[in-house]
Formats: structure tokens, C-alpha cells, sequence
């Protein structure tokens, strides 16, 4: 089963094209012959003008902290025949997408920082397409949905059924980062709905695998694209806005991101998600009225948060997550949650295109539509778009596979070299 809730021309056309120039070449060549050269006198021709010398790349460097890559481990090579099986076997759960390469998987841990703003060493899993020597690729940030199993983090499960190995074999370099509390940095709190934190461990990856791609001699073509679904949603958003916001190399080569059913809006996501406490626990549900949250005692607001927490992410995790943003929530801190959680009121200068199912009852199809009005009213007009998913029904693990083909169709009108 095919995991996660987290067009450069054929060799033929090629070779066509390429003797169309030499006939052409060489017609062009006898008609100067014919007139007597370039000059019409009958003289010789000048000599041709030497070839420019080809510049060398600038290299890049590394860096210290946030971005600083740690180590670089290679895992399995995984063969197209192989990725071709596990979508077969997916069946109507995996990309309309056929293998193209074999894929070569790196686990790679770098420097980033937590929900703390401390220092940690994460991990990711990059997977590299196995193309003709000295061959470019687009680049490809993939963010997965929500896992409460470290065993699913994506440097943790390089196989052929992996998303990011699945989109590797179709031409590009994917990025796919474990996030902060899976991984290498296992133990420490996921920082669940933080944007900071969430924006940084993206794009710290960003920044250590350009460097290691440069020490393998492994060659992008300066195309940057942002993809994800559910909380890979939110991440992608999260990274674009900080992005955007920033200067780093990574902001002029981005060219777009797809986000599918994100919780962008936070508090309106767990609006809804309180409905559903207080519709399965009516004496509880009794006190919840707005602005009554934060005059809970500590052992109802605690029993609360357990409660949305189990809606947000399920029961049975292996790993920690951070109630921070249920925290705010829980105490009515509408600036707090504005300022470390939501990702929707902001006006993109590239574009988005944003995902949803209208039936999704795990988020709110209002995230997005409120993402779509906040940012329009921003003037980011076209930049910005709200595509339904046409599955029935139409709910969270309905749209996984409808995204897929979507945001690959997406990247594919403008992604080159794949």
C-alpha cells in the first residue's frame, strides 16, 4: 500500500531534432559556398569566433547552526521495476504515475531547531533519481501527513512503497523530512501546528541537502517545488510563507506549492473538532461555551486537551506531541494561536494551489476556504486557487490519492529535466 496521509523530450525526438540543425547547418553552408562567402567577394570566411569559456558553477558552502548538515547515509538502491510493483499493489491508493528511474535513498540528519527555538539534530530521507551521468533535476520538498508511528517517518521507511521514493522515480531530487520528535530526534515533542518550527525543519533540510548534493556532485536545475497533505499541507504553507518572508537561495528557486486539506486556520479547525468533543461528551460538552474554556480547572482543561488531541492525531502514538497550540486554544489566547500557529492570512507572490474535500471531517474544509478569502483579500488574486476534491465521498483519506495526481500534475506544467 502506497504510504502517506502524510519533460526533457525522448531520445528519438532528440536525435530528429538534432539532425534537422545539421541539415540546415549544412544548407546554409553551401548557399555561402555558392555566393562566395560571407562578404559576397569571393574571399575566404572569417574565422569562427572561439566558444565562450563555460563558466564554472559557484560552489556552495556550508554552514553553521540551522541548516548545518551532520552526516549523510546511504540506504537502498530501489529499482523501477520494484517502485512499479508497489504501485500495482496500491491499486486505486497510488499515483496515476509510471516509474521512469531507479531510485538511490540517503538518510541525512542536519541542524534545525524544536518548539523551544533549542538547537536539534534531525533527520530526513532524500531520494535521487539514477539518471545519466552529469543529468539535472528539479528539486522536490515533500511533506508528509500526520504519523503518530516513528516507524512510518519517511528516512525510517525507504521503500518502494514510500511517497517520496514513488514521486523520486518520475525525475526529481525529493526531500522528505521526518520532522522534529521523529527520527534522529525521537524523544523530543513533535511541535505539532507551530509554524516556526514546522517552516525551519523544511527549510533547514533545504539548506544541508543543497550543500550535500554539491559535495556529490549531484545537479539540480534551480527548480524548487513545495508539496504536502494534511499536516504536509500546513508544513508546505508554513515553509512557503517563511520563504517568502526570507532571503535564502531556496526563495528564488521555489516556483510553486500544492497543499492539500491543511489545517491552516488552527482555531477554526479545532472549533470543529470541539463540536465533536461536546457531541460525544454531553456533560462535558455543557461547559464548553465560548470564552468559558479558560476557566477550566487544570484536571477538566487537561481532560479536554486529551480529548482534541485523540481527535487531532488518534490514540496509540509512539511519539510526543506538543499541546501548545491546544494550550492557547484551551485558554481563549486568540493572539497566541495568530501569532505561533496559523499560516492562512498572508498574500503569496508565487502560486498556490490549494486541496480539499468539502466532506473532509478530520480538517475543515473552511481552513481552506477561509485561506482562500484571507489571502484574495490580500490582493494575491490569481496566486491563489481552491481546487475541490472530486472523490465520493470526499473525506480526509478519501483525497489522499486524488491529491497526488494533482499536485504532480501541477508541478508537471512546469517542472524541467525530469
Amino acid at each position: 500500500m502506497i504510504r502517506r496521509q502524510d519533460l526533457t523530450p525522448p531520445p528519438e525526438r532528440l536525435a530528429g531534432h538534432a539532425r534537422a540543425v545539421a541539415s540546415l547547418a549544412l544548407a546554409a553552408a553551401l548557399l555561402l559556398s555558392a555566393c562566395g562567402g560571407s562578404g559576397g567577394g569571393g574571399g575566404t570566411s572569417p574565422e569562427k569566433p572561439p566558444e565562450p569559456p563555460v563558466q564554472p558553477e559557484p560552489p556552495v558552502l556550508p554552514v553553521s547552526g540551522p541548516g548545518e548538515l551532520k552526516s549523510a547515509k546511504a540506504l537502498q538502491l530501489i529499482s523501477s521495476h520494484d517502485i512499479q510493483a508497489a504501485i500495482t499493489a496500491a491499486g486505486p491508493n497510488a499515483p496515476s504515475l509510471v516509474p521512469r528511474y531507479a531510485v538511490q535513498t540517503w538518510r541525512l540528519t542536519y541542524l534545525t531547531v524544536d518548539g523551544s527555538g533549542a538547537s536539534v539534530e534531525a533527520s530526513a530521507l532524500v531520494c535521487v533519481p539514477v539518471k545519466p551521468a552529469g543529468s539535472r533535476s528539479p528539486v522536490l520538498s515533500y511533506q508528509h501527513g500526520t504519523t503518530i508511528k516513528d516507524a512510518e517517518a519517511p528516512s525510517n521507511h525507504a521503500t518502494a512503497d514510500e511517497a517520496a521514493v514513488v514521486m523520486a522515480s518520475a525525475g526529481y531530487v525529493v526531500l522528505a523530512a521526518d520532522y522534529v520528535g521523529y527520527g534522529a530526534s525521537k524523544g523530543r515533542p513533535h511541535p505539532y501546528l507551530q509554524s516556526a518550527p514546522t517552516a525551519a525543519v523544511v527549510n533547514d533540510l533545504l539548506t544541508a541537502a543543497r550543500y550535500w548534493r554539491y559535495t556529490q556532485g549531484i545537479k539540480d536545475n534551480q527548480q524548487l517545488f513545495l508539496g504536502g497533505y494534511s499536516e504536509g499541507g500546513y508544513a508546505s504553507v508554513a515553509a512557503y510563507r517563511a520563504l517568502q518572508n526570507g532571503s535564502s537561495v531556496h526563495k528564488a528557486q521555489l516556483q510553486m506549492t500544492v497543499a492539500g486539506a491543511g489545517p491552516y486556520e488552527v482555531d477554526r479547525v479545532l472549533d470543529d473538532l470541539l463540536a465533536k468533543v461536546k457531541d460525544e461528551n454531553k456533560v462535558l460538552g455543557l461547559l464548553l461555551n465560548p470564552g468559558f474554556l479558560k476557566l477550566l480547572g487544570d484536571g477538566d482543561r487537561r481532560k479536554v486537551r486529551e480529548l482534541l488531541l485523540s481527535k487531532a492525531v488518534g490514540d496509540d502514538a509512539d511519539v510526543t506531541f506538543d499541546p501548545t497550540f491546544l494550550d492557547l486554544y484551551l485558554m481563549d489566547d486568540v493572539a497566541g494561536i495568530e501569532a505561533r500557529s496559523n499560516v492562512y492570512d498572508w498574500k503569496p507572490a508565487l502560486p498556490l494551489w490549494l486541496y480539499h474535500g468539502r466532506q473532509d471531517a478530520t480538517v475543515s474544509y473552511r481552513a481552506s476556504t477561509d485561506t482562500l478569502t484571507a489571502m484574495q483579500q490580500r490582493g494575491a488574486g490569481s496566486f491563489v486557487s481552491l481546487t475541490d476534491c472530486p472523490a465520493q465521498p470526499s473525506g480526509h483519506l478519501d483525497c489522499v490519492q486524488p491529491f497526488w495526481n494533482f499536485m504532480l500534475q501541477k508541478f508537471g506544467t512546469v517542472a524541467k529535466d525530469l
